[in-house]
């Protein structure tokens, strides 16, 4: 009975020892929510599980384990880099090729401004310098004595009496020769304006391109006591003070 009792007794000892040794070697685990899982588990979940353990929040605990704490989050949108001229470039642009400027602040509707303004002009002074030229040569014929110029007579219809109302005649030939001369280089002139219009709105625009406007703009009116001392009396005048808040 004792040999039994002893042969008992060291195979209960070698199964706790064979218990204690398996257990040793078992891999440290992590609870998420409540569920014991091993770390071989998560490693083999696909690639969608990995991403979502991922973005969640891992909190460590004292007794070595890890909770993972389960957030709704919403995947957020990638912003594009906001595009920011720099200014003096833009204006550098402008000034070389008209409408360039335009075109590196990415305002493309403003180019059938520009090309239609510079258009406008050049038709304008085509056209002005065209007429100055046709009554500036009719202008000389009248006050030539040459019979053979008569160039005059292409602006009036058939058997319009010349000689009757020449004196006439004269003086409009001449105003309307100063008059599209005058227009002719206002043509230039306008012409100039709307290439210096261009390399301004070049340089302003991509000046504000960076200038934040807030959404809350209001207007406050509040009473106002003003105190003057003008008269050597002290006077209060009563008024107005607005706020424009922006």
């Amino acid at each position: 009975m004792r040999r039994i009792k002893h042969i008992l007794a060291i195979l209960c000892v070698a199964q706790l020892c064979c218990t204690a040794n398996v257990r040793a070697q078992q891999p440290d685990s992590i609870q998420i929510e409540g569920n014991i899982t091993t770390v071989e588990s998560i490693i083999k979940q696909d690639s969608l599980e990995s991403d979502r353990i991922y973005n969640e929040e891992i909190i460590p605990v004292n007794d070595g384990s890890l909770i993972i704490n389960k957030q709704n989050k919403a995947a957020q949108p990638i912003e594009k880099e906001r595009f920011l001229p720099d200014p003096q470039k833009a204006t550098w642009l402008a000034v070389v090729f008209p409408g360039a400027g335009q075109i590196y602040n990415r305002k493309y509707w403003k180019l059938p401004i520009v090309y239609g303004g510079f258009i406008g002009c050049l038709y304008a002074y085509n056209w002005n310098s065209q007429m100055y030229k046709d009554y500036r040569q009719a202008f000389l014929d009248i006050m030539d004595a040459d019979p053979n110029t008569k160039s005059y007579e292409e602006f009036f219809r058939p058997g319009y009496d010349f000689e009757a109302n020449r004196e006439y005649m004269e003086n409009v030939f001449k105003k309307r020769k100063d008059r599209y001369r005058r227009w002719r280089d206002l043509s230039v002139f306008a012409f100039i304006g709307v290439y210096a219009l261009s390399v301004i709105d070049a340089y302003v625009d991509a000046q504000l391109a960076n200038f934040d406007i807030s959404d809350n703009i209001n207007l406050s009116i509040n009473p106002k006591v003003i105190q003057s001392r003008a008269t050597g009396l002290e006077d209060n005048y009563y008024g107005l003070n607005c706020n424009l808040t922006f």
